[in-house]
């Protein structure tokens, strides 16, 4: 069973590896983006993050997948929309691929193009209440 999502409810990292299981694959690669109690960029902590997608993301997702796994590689991914408390999952990313190397790449080069690509933008909201928009050009 592949995933390639954008959710509105908790991310299992459980069924994203189960998602890339394969006898075919000697390496599994994991990233995991979590929401974290401050930014450089923000004047105190972060308390929490709103997510909010275009109607299009998951068939951006989707079109992002297809164009970078390269053939006999797995990709569970998904990407959460809603609000999140600090140490949430925002993001699971998982690769696996019969070498290590391929795993990486293709994890790094996911992962990057999300953050690129992918019509998702968060509103970060800071300890002394003001928020700032993250993601908006």
């Amino acid at each position: 069973m592949t995933i390639v999502r954008i959710s509105d409810t908790p991310l299992d990292l459980a069924a994203h590896l189960s998602a890339v299981d394969s006898p075919r694959s000697g390496a599994v690669v994991t990233f995991i983006g979590q929401v974290r109690d401050h930014d450089p960029e923000a004047v105190g902590p972060v308390t929490m993050l709103e997510y909010s997608a275009h109607p299009s993301a998951e068939e951006v997702l989707r079109g992002l997948v297809s164009r970078i796994t390269p053939p006999d590689t797995l990709v569970a991914v998904s990407h959460r929309v809603g609000t999140l408390q600090v140490g949430d999952l925002a993001m699971i990313v998982c690769v696996s691929s019969a070498h290590r190397q391929e795993a990486y790449d293709t994890s790094r080069t996911l992962v990057e193009a999300i953050k690129a690509e992918l019509p998702v933008w968060k509103k970060q909201h800071h300890g002394d209440g003001e928020h700032t928009w993250v993601g908006l050009s």
